[in-house]
């Protein structure tokens, strides 16, 4: 098949956690036989911020690193949308994009289903945010009545969009990890960098108080080496860093994480409160690379409520800060539980999640919506959703109620 993708950006991962995913997607669709074109705006906020701390030889490095990806850099006056869905089977649309695109993409494709004259194509809308949550006015700027389906990386995610009217055509499609390139590295060398690494970037102070909580007050009380990466960090930030002996090392290309995780001994994961809050059950990405690459995770609280890991095997939950130091004393001093806990976690990644499990998923998908279009008209049976239960394996075309 023939997909093609428009997203905020393939080739940069700063401060865009979700290009991740779809370099892992991309990759896996292209090993297995189909045509994938990614589509991203010349002037996308991720990309320019990334030229403008790190040049033009960060992209050069990218493209070392991931020979078979490219993208398809446009600007508004020279998209010919037209032309590009001509040559398509599916076109997926991450929420990250501008309405003129989403919405002109969404018409095109209503016009053309109504004309029997004209190619189809599949027109799926991806979302990895909690913008439909936190400015529920954001939904109302794009036509996505004309999209065949919403793909949304979590179910509370699904049940805000069914209360849209979508019921049957929204699907929970959940992160996973690439694990062509996140797996355990070995290094010669017992965590050459220290005991504990933090991934991560600022966001928009959503989670101020449970770093402070969760890493910087335990990295404090136990003397550890620690290393924080990530991008956007204000002034009071950094100056507390520095005050407690963290080392801030600022971006991270995404690739070199698995080395950089290979050089610690753990590393914790703190959700921004509306995932650990208001949308529970959303791990997002950095929990899947973390086992994937078989380093011991401790998390802030969060509620796993569609059971995609094991807590107490899978990974640690501290809730406050002294159990977090109780945690991390337990890790860094007994390694053969630290390698046991890693080593579960990491076959519950191989098993379950995947970019490889979430391609089997979307083809599924797709499945589904051909045979939905050649049966006869039913009347709607209630909500249902794509089968994902982590804990069951079930035949490729399965589809079950919620």
């Amino acid at each position: 098949m023939n997909f093609c993708l428009f997203y905020h950006s393939l080739v940069s991962d700063w401060n865009h956690g979700n290009a991740h995913f779809l370099r892992g997607v991309v990759s896996e669709l292209q090993a297995r036989g189909h045509r994938v074109r990614v589509y991203e705006p010349a002037d996308g906020w991720s990309r320019q911020n990334l030229l403008r701390e790190c040049g033009p030889s960060a992209l050069r490095q990218f493209q070392e690193r991931y020979p078979e990806l490219s993208s398809i850099c446009y600007v508004r006056e020279n998209l010919k949308l037209e032309k590009v869905a001509a040559e398509a089977d599916v076109i997926l649309v991450h929420e990250w994009n501008e309405p003129w695109l989403v919405n002109g993409l969404a018409e095109l494709h209503d016009r053309w289903r109504r004309s029997a004259s004209k190619h189809q194509f599949r027109l799926l809308f991806h979302d990895t945010h909690h913008r439909s949550v936190s400015d529920p006015a954001w939904l109302n700027r794009f036509r996505l009545d004309c999209f065949d389906g919403i793909l949304v990386f979590g179910q509370v995610l699904s049940e805000v969009y069914r209360r849209h009217g979508w019921n049957d055509s929204v699907w929970t499609w959940h992160e996973a990890a690439d694990t062509r390139r996140f797996r355990p590295r070995e290094l010669g060398q017992e965590y050459p960098m220290g005991d504990l690494v933090w991934i991560g970037n600022w966001g928009d102070d959503e989670r101020r108080l449970e770093l402070e909580e969760f890493i910087f007050k335990p990295v404090q009380a136990l003397k550890l080496k620690c290393h924080l990466y990530g991008v956007r960090y204000p002034e009071d930030v950094l100056h507390n860093l520095k005050k407690r002996a963290i080392r801030y090392c600022g971006w991270l290309p995404n690739y070199r994480v698995p080395e950089v995780y290979a050089s610690h001994a753990v590393t914790v994961h703190v959700p921004r409160r509306y995932y650990a809050e208001t949308l529970p059950g959303i791990p997002t990405i950095r929990p899947f690379e973390a086992m994937a690459c078989g380093i011991p995770l401790i998390t802030s609280p969060w509620q796993d409520s569609e059971g995609l890991f094991q807590a107490g095997k899978d990974y640690l939950i501290a809730r406050d800060s002294a159990e977090m130091q109780k945690h991390l004393t337990t890790i860094l001093n007994d390694r053969h539980f630290a390698r046991h806990l890693a080593a579960h976690a990491l076959a519950t990644i191989r098993v379950h999640h995947t970019c490889a499990h979430r391609v089997d998923q979307l083809l599924e998908i797709l499945t589904a919506l051909g045979d939905r279009d050649s049966m006869p008209k039913m009347p709607a049976a209630g909500p249902q959703q794509l089968t994902h239960n982590p804990r069951e394996r079930r035949p490729n075309n399965a589809i079950a109620k919620s």
